[in-house]
Formats: C-alpha cells, sequence, structure tokens
C-alpha cells in the first residue's frame, strides 16, 4: 500500500501494488495523481533514486529524500522537514486500528483497497 498524505497526515491518495514490487516505481505516478504540486515531497531512503529525482524536480518541489548510503553524491537535505516523515507512519497506525485493515482480512486486491479508502475517509472525518 502506498500513500500520500497532507500536511496534517490526512490520506489523499492510495494505490496498492504487489509487494514484491519497489516503492520507488510508484512515486511519479502518485505525484501526478496530486491535483496541484505539492511544495516538498518528504520520503525514505527507499525512494533514492535518479527517476524519483526528475520527478519532483519536474512538479518544480523540494525532494526531502535522504540520500542512500552508495549513492556517490552525498546530496543534503532538509533534516527538520524530514522529520515529518512520520505523519505517514501514524496514518497507517491509525488505518491499522481497524483488525480488517490490520490483518488483510479482504482477500481481493480490489476489497481491500476498498476498505483502505473508507478508513481514509473516515479519519479524515475525525
Amino acid at each position: 500500500m502506498h500513500a500520500v498524505v497532507d500536511a496534517l497526515g490526512n490520506g489523499l491518495h492510495l494505490v496498492l501494488t504487489p509487494g514484491q514490487q519497489a516503492d520507488s516505481l510508484q512515486l511519479p505516478a502518485l505525484l501526478q495523481a496530486l491535483p496541484e504540486a505539492p511544495g516538498a515531497v518528504v520520503a525514505d531512503k527507499a525512494y533514492d533514486t535518479n527517476n524519483v529525482l526528475a520527478a519532483i524536480a519536474n512538479r518544480n518541489a523540494e525532494s526531502v529524500i535522504p540520500p542512500k548510503k552508495n549513492r556517490l553524491d552525498q546530496r543534503a537535505y532538509y533534516e527538520n522537514l524530514y522529520a515529518d516523515r512520520n505523519k505517514v507512519e501514524r496514518f497507517f497506525g491509525r488505518l491499522k486500528e481497524a483488525r480488517g485493515f490490520a490483518t488483510r482480512y479482504e482477500k481481493t486486491a480490489t476489497s481491500f483497497l476498498a476498505l483502505a479508502h473508507l478508513l481514509a475517509a473516515i479519519d479524515w472525518m475525525r
């Protein structure tokens, strides 16, 4: 499950992919799904690829992604803004309060994604 949250931690867009698929492949599509360009994109090291950084630059947004240790050019990032990455973790934590989501009770991907959307809408109303 991939999610885009706003600065308050409210879910804006959800995408479900197979577990073996790389996280970084989804970020350009997630950015395109947003109605307006974000000011900054905060993500973890899994998203530190040239394609992701180019997609963020094309949207005129600041990338707040720490570089991987094996990257030759260790670029700087805004560490205080990176601390806000926990908002997406807290969003998933609130979704996992529902037992059916946490244990993936729904067997089909469509049903599971529908449950995630429903829980995100309920979370938005809190």
